[in-house]
């Protein structure tokens, strides 16, 4: 291969964008981020199906209809080895675009690498530190799930495990992708990308305040009182 394919290569890797997921139980939330076109996937734990109200695997399949070329990531709620592999491969037969997500605990990082082997996606959550996200990516994990809010309530900065951990994964060569949760607001998302973080989930409100800024807003206002002070039309008047 000669060199100017090569550096096109390069680039074409440095230009995927970061994916956007929305963490939530709420269908009606994932229809109204999915209406939008930019929705990549969901993540969903036992809290949020909880709020739910909906059964499990009934919410689950909802989301995977309304998203439906995107990774919907569903957890187990057991916390030993077999009782785990048994809802992780229950969740998993639900629809081929599930993801099954599990707690950065040993028997977790045991259950990764069994259903890496399966060729089964994962999602390990909890995770609060670059040596948890090594354990994570050795053993296989799909997205490694590094929580930012959360680190940031106890007076610490969270996004400097996540670039950690980005710098890990690219250092290395794992294929795990970091996904940037606990996200608390728009900045959280704009540091995310900085870092090369590969996706950022959020609660549907912070998705939607992505949309704002109070110049949109006041130039929007400007330019269709402009447009009627005109008396102007798109359509030819009748």
């Amino acid at each position: 291969m000669d060199t100017v394919n090569t550096d096109s290569l390069v680039l074409l890797s440095k230009l995927e964008v970061m994916k956007l997921f929305v963490d939530t139980g709420d269908v009606e939330e994932v229809r109204q981020a999915a209406e939008w076109g930019i929705l990549d996937g969901v993540t969903t734990n036992p809290t949020l199906i909880a709020k739910s109200g909906h059964g499990f695997k009934e919410t689950v399949l909802k989301i995977c209809d309304l998203v439906p070329d995107g990774e919907i990531s569903a957890e187990v709620v057991a916390t030993d080895y077999d009782t785990m592999l048994k809802e992780a491969l229950e969740i998993h037969s639900w629809h081929p675009n599930i993801v099954v997500k599990v707690p950065l605990i040993e028997p977790g990082v045991r259950l990764v690498k069994t259903l890496s082997d399966k060729d089964i996606k994962t999602n390990v959550t909890l995770v609060f530190t670059v040596s948890q996200a090594l354990m994570a990516a050795k053993a296989g994990a799909t997205f490694i799930s590094n929580f930012v809010g959360r680190v940031d309530d106890i007076s610490d900065d969270g996004m400097n495990a996540v670039a950690s951990t980005v710098d890990m994964v690219n250092t290395y060569g794992f294929d795990s992708q970091v996904l940037v949760a606990s996200v608390r607001h728009p900045l959280h998302v704009v540091k995310a990308l900085e870092v090369g973080a590969h996706i950022s989930t959020m609660p549907f409100k912070i998705m939607a305040m992505l949309f704002k800024h109070p110049l949109t807003d006041a130039g929007l206002k400007r330019f269709l009182a402009d447009w009627d002070e005109a008396g102007l039309s798109i359509f030819p008047k009748a």
